[in-house]
């Protein structure tokens, strides 16, 4: 009969202690992995303070959490009180904080001006909020640009409005909204009246520094075709934004209302104010100098369709209209009333560097024969929803043009 081989055993407890220990890796495993994606979470939800913000200008997108100290007005200026705007505000570590140095200038965009600035909300000062937005140079200091969300600390974040775009002008006294709102004490005025209505409320602007304008012209002069460059305003050449300065060949800071008409140079305010100083050719800004304007002369090099004499210029035809309303907005924005000269527009052309420029019948023809055109009217736009927070309102009504100088 035939041995029958004995059963093989294998221990059941070796398979139980393998199939345990693996549970047990796969657990610890799976609780690692949870604590650290929720350190993650909490790190993300952490808003940074403003001394972190200050040290990671990098363009991130960050929350950053601060004080309302202040209305930023220049890279080193901070209003405290008398607020002049609603286009930024400064945030601090401390309610108490006065170093320019140590705070966070926030652009307040269109959408987040009647919440969140100071002159229309004064009482912000001291309040502790949190800002969400990329983190980059504003007023050429420490910044946060173009904010996603802004809350109260303790309030749900309000994000960006959906769909906002950049107001269009409405070049008619008779349309309802658009620019209407803030014509609103010159509607319906006229002469003198409408003058100094208007005076009143292009006043109300944001002053830039000098090197600020290099900054403002590359936005404002933007070539619609090209976003790496600029239109220079007499020879309408596009030129790359990069290629700024003193050298031949490239762009400079040329003011339309000469600055040595008045003297103001190169100072905050009328010297520095972008509703005047547009993008060109170092050259052509050399022959253009401080002279008046008026029509003829002889052809100006590298400007085509551009004319001077002994005591005037004339620029090419495209930008008449642009020149005459930068000339007479300045009239109407520099009254003499703040420190600088009035300015005025009349029918001579050997000023010199008295506070006038001429000639005022030209200027007006120029005006009535080239209206504003799409360039302009969003220059107009940027510069009062990025830079000054003022119009020029002969871009928007070219109208008043004549009501104010029949």
């Amino acid at each position: 009969m035939p041995t029958t081989a004995p059963l093989t055993v294998r221990p059941a407890t070796r398979v139980r202690s393998t199939t345990l220990a693996a549970l047990l890796l796969a657990a610890l495993v799976a609780v690692i992995a949870l604590g650290a994606a929720t350190a993650r979470t909490a790190s993300a939800a952490a808003p940074l303070t403003v001394s972190q913000a200050i040290a990671t200008q990098n363009g991130t997108s960050q929350t950053v959490r601060g004080y309302v100290v202040g209305e930023p007005v220049a890279t080193t200026t901070v209003n405290r009180s008398g607020f002049t705007g609603d286009l930024a505000i400064a945030i601090a570590d401390s309610a108490s904080q006065t170093d320019t140095t140590k705070m966070l200038y926030v652009q307040l965009t269109t959408q987040w001006r009647s919440a969140w600035g100071l002159r229309t909300n004064p009482s912000l000062m001291g309040k502790l909020i949190d800002v969400t937005g990329p983190l980059t140079a504003y007023f050429s200091h420490a910044g946060l640009k173009s904010p996603t969300a802004i809350s109260s600390v303790g309030t749900t974040p309000t994000p960006t409005p959906t769909g906002t775009t950049t107001p269009t002008p409405t070049p008619t006294p008779t349309s309802t909204g658009g620019t209407d709102t803030y014509y609103a004490g010159a509607l319906g005025k006229s002469g003198t009246a409408l003058r100094s209505a208007l005076h009143g409320i292009i006043s109300k602007q944001t002053v830039l520094t000098y090197d600020q304008v290099w900054d403002a012209l590359k936005d404002t002069d933007q070539d619609p075709n090209n976003s790496s460059n600029v239109i220079e305003i007499y020879s309408g050449r596009s030129i790359a934004k990069s290629n700024n300065g003193g050298g031949v060949d490239q762009w400079n800071r040329e003011h339309v209302w000469a600055k040595s008409h008045g003297d103001f140079g190169t100072a905050n305010g009328p010297g520095t104010d972008v509703h005047h100083l547009r993008p060109e050719d170092v050259t052509v800004n050399s022959d253009r100098g401080n002279l008046d304007f008026d029509n003829g002369g002889s052809a100006v090099n590298q400007c085509s369709d551009c004319w001077r004499d002994a005591d005037s210029f004339e620029p090419r035809d495209a930008v008449k209209g642009d020149v005459a309303r930068m000339i007479l907005y300045m009239a109407v924005r520099y009254e003499g009333g703040d420190g600088w000269p009035n300015l005025e527009p009349n029918e001579s052309v050997a000023n010199g560097s008295a506070p006038y420029i001429g000639k005022l019948s030209v200027l007006k023809s120029w005006s009535a024969g080239d209206p504003p055109d799409a360039f302009e009217k969003r220059r107009n736009d940027r510069i009062h929803a990025q830079w000054q927070g003022n119009r020029n309102p002969f871009i928007d009504h070219p109208e008043w043009v004549a009501s104010i100088w029949p």
